[in-house]
């Protein structure tokens, strides 16, 4: 009977805690309702036969999804901003990895100064970012084009990479690079190896953040493009005269991409670490 006195008192409710839980779960609910209720009424409103964003709802239907994907304009753009991630995204990338590993293996006089100049056009106003791009291009007499915003995407972007694949590295063991080389292995052996799987994490992360902030971007986007719409840019003309329900149709497949998306990377990330622990 004694040694079951412990257990009872461990067992014993904490009327505090308890409620403190329940807030903390009523909070976040909260949040998270704040976050995603448009969200949701973009997408229940997607599949309403009113053309008009307005209640009673209407009878359920795909029309909109018909129409979204038989129209060329929309189609144009949504291609437009694909060749516009997908290229901001290996510049940024090109760009990012090599500057990373650079500031990571070595110490030159200014890196602390070239560190914060670095993340600079990631905390400029995408406006301000926007407009001096347009200002250099324009002296240099270089007609606007979807290259200029997948040059201005990548200036304004590749910071991402920098910062998320420089944080990883330093937490890297470089005891491991001079033991690869101490077996023989050439730099890029190393690198393909022992540095890139330690870092993969890292760029897939940034990539993906990347690739979203480069398919929606506008401010950079407005300023430097040419003839040739992005997504962002015709939603944000079509808007204008009104939300059709064909602007919530591609929102929706949009989230639907996204989320599909981000259950791919959490799968590639995680089986990684589950056969590390199996071994």
């Amino acid at each position: 009977m004694r040694g079951a006195a412990p257990e009872r008192r461990g067992r014993r409710r904490h009327p505090e805690r308890d409620l403190s839980y329940r807030a903390l779960a009523f909070v976040t609910a909260c949040v998270l309702a704040f976050l995603y209720a448009p969200i949701a009424t973009l997408m229940i409103f997607s599949f309403n036969d009113n053309k008009v964003m307005r209640l009673p709802f209407g009878d359920w239907t795909l029309q909109w999804y018909v129409k979204a994907f038989t129209n060329p304009q929309l189609l144009a753009a949504v291609g437009n901003s694909l060749i516009v991630a997908v290229c901001a995204l290996a510049v940024c990338l090109a760009i990012g990895i090599p500057t990373a590993l650079a500031l990571g293996r070595y110490d030159f006089p200014g890196k602390t100064v070239f560190r914060r100049l670095v993340i600079l056009p990631i905390t400029l106003p995408g406006i301000i970012t926007g407009v001096s791009m347009l200002s250099f291009f324009s002296q240099l007499g270089v007609e606007l084009s979807l290259t200029t915003v997948i040059l201005g995407h990548g200036t304004a972007f590749a910071a991402i990479v920098i910062t998320s694949v420089y944080a990883r590295l330093e937490r890297f063991d470089r005891r491991i690079i001079e033991a690869s080389a101490d077996l023989g292995a050439t730099p890029l052996r190393t690198f393909w190896k022992v540095t890139l799987p330690n870092i993969r994490t890292s760029i897939i992360g940034s990539s993906l953040l990347v690739f979203t902030l480069s398919f929606d971007e506008i401010p950079v986007t407005f300023f430097l493009t040419g003839r040739d719409n992005t997504l962002p840019m015709y939603i944000w003309s079509a808007i204008r005269r009104g939300i059709t329900p064909e602007i919530n149709a591609i929102g929706t497949v949009i989230i639907g991409v996204s989320i599909i998306l981000i259950v791919v990377s959490t799968v590639i990330l995680i089986q990684p670490a589950e056969r590390r622990r199996e071994r």
